[in-house]
């Protein structure tokens, strides 16, 4: 099994998100992240589903998926033609003491600091799951208050989709 990522593009209406993670939940199929949204145009929606699967599991989730009507494309991500990305907000504890280090940390990782309360900051991070994996690894003696991660969405280089 390895990480793979697959993306859905279908017409942009009511239920059909819940059709796709039906066929995950049909088959007991995991699904590590799935992110979906508004498309170009916008009567479709681009979901990126991800998870830790063999080959046979992805040829039947995209077959399956593929029989939907409201689904138009579907398609495995390749690791060397794609970018992908994921948004992580990240709250940690921050007294007067320990707030200069943590923001220098997060100009390091090109992070961005959105919020500053009087014993945390909350830290908006973007970029590969091992970016934001380093991050957190490194800021955890910090302490971690709370992480929100979107899961990852992708897009193929060049002007395929």
């Amino acid at each position: 099994m390895k990480y793979r990522e697959i993306l859905i593009i279908m017409n942009n209406k009511p239920g059909v998100l819940s059709k796709i993670s039906g066929l995950f939940q049909k088959r007991g199929i995991n699904i590590e992240t799935i992110t979906a949204g508004e498309s170009y145009p916008a009567d479709l929606v681009r979901m990126t589903v991800c998870g830790n699967w063999d080959e046979y599991t992805v040829h039947q989730i995209m077959a399956q998926a593929e029989k939907l009507f409201d689904v138009r494309f579907v398609k495995e991500f390749d690791d060397k033609n794609s970018v992908d990305r994921e948004l992580a907000l990240i709250k940690l504890k921050a007294d007067d003491s320990r707030r200069a280090e943590i923001m220098q940390i997060t100009t390091i990782y090109r992070g961005n600091i959105v919020d500053v309360g009087r014993e945390s900051l909350i830290i908006e991070l973007t970029g590969g799951k091992e970016k934001i994996a380093g991050f957190l690894n490194y800021v955890e003696t910090f302490g971690i208050l709370e992480v929100a991660r979107t899961g990852v969405t992708s897009m193929t280089r060049g002007s395929e989709l």
